[in-house]
């Protein structure tokens, strides 16, 4: 809903507050200003001018030399190539030095040959919208009528010396699609008074019942309707005023009958709908639900097919308009029409809802009649309109209305006690305030001891329960009164389990490593339910899958990362990295519901890092992954108990896959995907892990410990080592790690070598092994003695020799 400040001024003395602050308290009180626009904010320089001469440019066939006065001592000449100029016209002139949207600045110019000083605006120029201007203008300059004076503001006799406020409705305060609820409500923040309009109508001696009779057949769809008749009517523009609150309202003005309509619309939030008397063939209206396959052609020109839901307004045999929708084409008010029969009526919300829905228009009329028009509203409206027509289209009002009235509307009657007020909110409000909110509201009340009695305005549909008062108490009160408090209770603040918080780690290290998160289906098919499982068993089958390939639960995160690989690769996505932690579903049996467990899996595959500059490349490969997981286990403070065992799985690289132990219980593994996979799939060489979460984060970890950094120095030796080529390297890294003791603080290898002078079924490895005390400085015999202790269990327990 926008809103006029200016207008709303009408209705409400504004005075000391400004647009801004007005939509702070508004906003405050419940209902959200989204924003506010000064509709001339940059805009300076722009007043009225009269066209005294206009001729063809000599240079040129689509523009005009017009001389103009602009209320200064001398007329000025102005170049314009609107195609609507003509001599005589009042028109918005941007003078030399005004500035307009965009921050356009207006100079002296020449064009094709001839001085310009100033331009003759379009309202488009003066920042409105295409869509809100007239369609007579919407090609050309904007003519004033000849009633306004030389020299004076231009947008101020546009209406755009004015602030719109943005209010962003919620469903149930309908009551505030209009000026006067807004008005109420404004008044009621400010505890002022509401200035009603007051209609007097003057009215002939013939009476509008001798010219229209309404019937009304579906009463539970039209409870009320009204119809006034007003003769003589001269179709001409609306008023300068109302055309500029329509188009900051956002309404197109057409005529003064139209924006007559409109403008009740706005004001009263009660939509209207003016029929050409003459068009309507009849002195009938009859109001009816439509009838299966019926048509009728609305005021867009389009023709719409109705069902029995719609809801009709007819003259006694064809539709002549949707009702609370749409009018029909063939009694469109014209620029001949002089007798006016106009609509005012209590429409159902859900039945002009379908028929929006039904045919795609949702209209400013639609909208009300689906959250509520309040219907002690529905004649005041009519009056008022009847009396603007009289006004503003010279039209004779006839007396009297021809009505339908089935409706019986009773205001909602609620009680409700200053102690539940108070309970709820958290307050103590005294029942005096609370008086004096309900009294803002113009809510009737009456008091008994501390219990209120309060009559709800139709106006405020919203209300019908306790609750909805206490809202409004509150709201009023103000939200930033209500005082602050803790909950009361013997409960703890919450905190994260050791689980949850390694899993946090886990989450962080992966993402800091450069591998992305995925949330992948936990349904498959039953291709890839058992693949790459860490331990097989019989899947579960969906009673009523959705597809085949949604048929059964996953045993294996790792099918639906590959399928995440391949999806990347194939938008040439030549990096991708991945992981997800999610669950896995194991089967108990037919009797039993399935275990549900949490799983780890990581999936790597194209370039790790590339340096264009420096020429540098490096693919992805094992111990790229590898060395992710291994920083991911020493986070974990896991690393001295995490070892990798060649091993073969379906599925993977069989020179290229390795289990993965913690403290000698099989967690996962780690490896290359099949080169045939790899194909089928269209993937590059990809690696990948999976491993149960659950055990990874279960295992105990000793405390952290700090050490001090060392204060002796370390002694280095490296040996080369012969043994049989099936012999694996961490075996021979164990030995030697319970061989060394506590002075080995460090191990690793650095060499592999498997070549022509070596003896055949052998190779050598080389290790590094650091030797320290923290105490003292190692001497060479110390540390011998432990070296050949080393060797010794090497040579004993795998066999080893050191290589010549």
């Amino acid at each position: 809903m926008f809103v006029s400040y200016k207008w709303l001024q009408e209705y409400v003395d504004l005075s000391g507050i400004t647009p801004a602050e007005l939509a702070d308290k508004i906003t405050k009180s419940g209902i959200e200003v989204e924003g506010v626009e000064t509709l001339n904010e940059g805009l300076k320089g722009v007043v009225i001018g009269h066209v005294l001469e206009r001729e063809q440019h000599p240079n040129a066939d689509k523009l005009n030399k017009c001389l103009v006065d602009i209320g200064e001592e001398e007329p000025v000449q102005i170049i314009c190539g609107a195609p609507n100029v003509d001599k005589g016209q009042k028109v918005a002139v941007a003078t030399v030095g005004a500035v307009l949207p965009g921050n356009f600045k207006i100079k002296k110019a020449k064009l094709r040959g001839e001085e310009s000083n100033g331009m003759i605006c379009s309202l488009q120029e003066l920042g409105i919208e295409a869509k809100l201007v007239a369609k007579e203008f919407s090609e050309g300059i904007f003519v004033f009528p000849n009633d306004v004076t030389v020299g004076e503001d231009a947008l101020e006799k546009l209406n755009r010396d004015d602030h719109i406020l943005e209010l962003g409705l919620t469903a149930n305060r309908s009551d505030c699609m209009s000026m006067l609820g807004v008005a109420y409500e404004v008044a009621a923040i400010l505890d002022r008074e509401v200035k009603l309009p007051h209609p007097q109508v003057s009215t002939t001696a013939e009476k509008a019942t001798d010219y229209i009779k309404v019937t009304v057949e579906a009463k539970e769809d039209n409870p009320l309707y009204v119809a006034k008749v007003i003769k003589n009517v001269k179709i001409a523009p609306s008023p300068l005023w109302m055309q500029g609150r329509l188009m900051a309202a956002g309404i197109r003005p057409h005529n003064n009958v139209v924006d007559i309509t409109n403008y009740i619309l706005l004001e009263y939030g009660q939509p209207l709908h003016a029929f050409d008397y003459d068009a309507l063939g009849s002195k009938e209206i009859l109001v009816r639900r439509a009838k299966n396959g019926e048509k009728i052609v609305t005021l867009d020109d389009a023709e719409r097919t109705l069902t029995e839901e719609h809801l009709v307004i007819t003259n006694g045999s064809e539709p002549v308009a949707l009702a609370g929708v749409m009018g029909g084409a063939n009694s469109e008010v014209q620029a001949d029409t002089t007798t006016v029969l106009l609509e005012s009526a209590y429409f159902k919300g859900a039945t002009v809802r379908a028929a929006s829905k039904d045919m795609g228009l949702r209209s400013e009329a639609s909208a009300r009649f689906e959250k509520g028009v309040d219907p002690n509203r529905v004649r005041a409206a009519a009056e008022r309109a009847a009396e603007l027509l009289a006004l503003y289209a010279g039209g004779e009002v006839l007396e009297g209305a021809a009505e339908a009235d089935t409706l019986q509307v009773e205001p909602a009657v609620i009680s409700i006690t200053l102690e539940k007020i108070n309970g709820v909110i958290g307050t103590a409000i005294t029942k005096e305030e609370v008086e004096n909110i309900f009294s803002r509201l113009q809510f009737d009340t009456t008091t008994d001891n501390e219990t209120f009695t309060v009559t709800v305005p139709t106006r405020r549909g919203d209300i019908t329960i306790e609750e909805d008062l206490i809202e409004e108490v509150a709201r009023l009160y103000g939200y930033d009164r209500i005082p602050t408090t803790l909950p009361i209770g013997s409960s703890k603040p919450g905190y994260l389990t050791d689980y949850q918080k390694k899993r946090r780690i886990v989450r962080t290290f992966l993402e800091g490593a450069g591998l992305y998160q995925a949330i992948t289906y936990s349904l498959t098919n039953p291709t890839k339910a058992t693949q790459f499982a860490l331990e097989t068993r019989e899947p579960i089958e969906l009673s009523m899958p959705m597809s085949e390939e949604h048929s059964q639960l996953r045993l294996s995160i790792l099918p639906q990362l590959l399928d995440v690989l391949k999806y990347n690769l194939a938008r040439q996505n030549d990096r991708v990295a991945v992981y997800e932690m999610g669950a896995v579903f194991l089967a108990n049996g037919s009797e039993e519901l399935p275990q549900e467990r949490e799983h780890l899996a990581g999936a790597i595959t194209g370039l790790w890092h590339e340096h264009g500059w420096q020429g540098e490349k490096k693919a992805v490969d094992f111990f790229v992954l590898k060395g992710i997981l291994e920083g991911l286990f020493a986070k974990l403070g896991l690393e001295n108990k995490v070892e990798y065992r060649q091993a073969t799985i379906e599925g993977m690289h069989p020179g290229r896959t390795a289990e993965i132990f913690l403290s000698d219980k099989k967690i996962g593994f780690i490896g290359q995907v099949h080169p045939t996979i790899q194909k089928e799939m269209d993937l590059k060489e990809t690696y990948v892990f999976e491993l149960s979460l659950e055990t990874l984060l279960s295992d105990a970890v000793a405390p952290l410990q700090y050490e001090a950094i060392p204060r002796f120095p370390s002694i280095t030796r490296d040996i080369a080592l012969v043994v049989d080529q099936a012999t694996v390297a961490g075996e021979l890294e164990n030995i030697i790690v319970e061989a060394g003791g506590k002075l080995l603080k460090d191990v690793h290898i650095f060499d592999l070598y498997e070549g022509e002078r070596m003896e055949p079924g052998k190779k050598s490895i080389a290790y590094s092994l650091k030797y320290f005390d923290p105490e003292k400085t190692l001497t060479d015999e110390e540390v011998t003695k432990v070296h050949e202790k080393v060797l010794a269990a090497l040579a004993e327990k795998a066999g080893a020799v050191l290589r010549g």
